[in-house]
Order: C-alpha cells, then structure tokens, then sequence
C-alpha cells in the first residue's frame, strides 16, 4: 500500500505545485485571517500567547479545508476516480497519498503562518523549536489523517461539498484544543502544554485507523 500511495501523493503534488495558484490562494486565506485578527490589536498592546496560537491553528484549519478539496478534486474533473477506482491497489493507498500530500502542502503553509504570527501578532518562541515543530507535527498528522477522508467523502457530490466544512470542524475541536495549549506552551518555554500531547496522539491514532477501515466503503461505494 506504501508504495501506490507514495505514487499518488507524489503525482497530487506535481499537479499542485505547478504553477502554484492553489498553494499560493491557501497560503494568502491563511494570511488574510492572521492580518484581520491583528488589526483588533491597539498599537503596543502585546498579544498573549494563547490567542496567537488559537490564531495560527484558525488559520490552518481554513487552509486545509481549502487542500483536501482541491486534492480530491484532480480526479473529478476528467473521471479519474473511477480509474483510481478499479486499479488493483487497495483504495486505503488513496486516502494515505492524499494524506500525505495534504500534510506536505499544510506544512508548507504553515511555515509562511509561523512567519506572519511572528510578524503581525508580535510573537517569538521562549521554548524549543524543535519541540514545537515536533507538537505541531503530531496535530497535523490527525488533521491530515481526517482531512484526507472528509476529503474523499465530500467530493463527486456538489450537494455533499458543504459537508466537509459542516463535519470537519466539529470533529476537529479535540486536535484544535491540543494544538493550541501545545503551541501557547512552546511560545511561552514552558511545558504545562505537554499534557495534551497524549490527547494529541490519540486523536491521530482513532480518525486514522477509522479511516483505513471506511476509506474503501466511501471512495469506491458510488460513482
């Protein structure tokens, strides 16, 4: 299965770095919602930790709701999903090469957040960069993990497109919280974060064993 899937998130990122538009309008959504929450911010007035992270991890979510819906969407405009379909590899290959495609263009994004955190809401990091690279990486893997499925269950159906916004986020509040109180915990240096870690790693660990179980009744159950 690991082989196919590297195929497919290597083939989605292709499709999606060339040229770049679609990167670029979810990267610049992401710095849009960073810029209107720092124009709330008097001049001078410092902005505390907890809502730079909340910030950061907002701004994340709207981009990835924007990618895995551009991701399932290369195989709907020219019916390549059946192909994809039919192929002999498992249907579980789809779901983890969008997933890994999806993680790959969300920590690209990411990184241009970070930057605009530091810049518009005036915030550094007191802990470890690695640590919080480490923390972030963990929530994205969850994130990436349900995203990739939401993804594949809202797509082929323009009336079923709502469904990825309507379900995504309520499902996504537990990885939302932990990121968060991580985050504020790697801005600030202290470790009082590390608690959600667990909470963290749980989430990634149901939603992406829920979805190698569904994945095959979802993708390949209608056309």
């Amino acid at each position: 299965m690991l082989s196919p899937a590297l195929r497919i998130a290597a083939k989605d990122l292709r499709l999606c770095l060339r040229g770049a538009q679609g990167l670029a309008q979810t990267a610049l959504l992401g710095l849009l919602v960073i810029f209107v929450f720092s124009l709330s911010r008097r001049p001078g007035e410092e902005v505390p930790a907890l809502a730079a992270a909340a910030i950061f991890w907002l701004s994340t979510l709207f981009a990835q709701v924007l990618v895995f819906s551009g991701l399932y969407a290369l195989e709907e405009g020219n019916g390549a999903r059946l192909g994809l379909a039919m192929s002999p590899m498992p249907p579980q290959a789809v779901w983890l090469g969008k997933a890994m495609a999806g993680l790959v263009l969300i920590l690209c994004c990411q990184l241009v957040f970070a930057v605009a955190v530091a810049a518009f809401l005036g915030q550094g990091v007191a802990g470890s960069p690695a640590l919080g690279g480490a923390t972030v990486l963990v929530v994205d893997l969850g994130l990436a993990g349900l995203g990739s499925f939401m993804g594949a269950l809202a797509s082929g159906k323009t009336s079923r497109e709502s469904l990825l916004t309507v379900i995504f986020f309520p499902l996504i509040i537990p990885a939302l919280l932990a990121g968060i109180r991580l985050l504020e915990g790697v801005i600030l240096g202290t470790d009082a974060g590390l608690d959600w870690l667990g909470l963290a790693g749980a989430f990634a660990a149901v939603f992406c064993a829920a979805a190698l179980v569904l994945f095959p009744f979802i993708y390949t159950g209608e056309e």
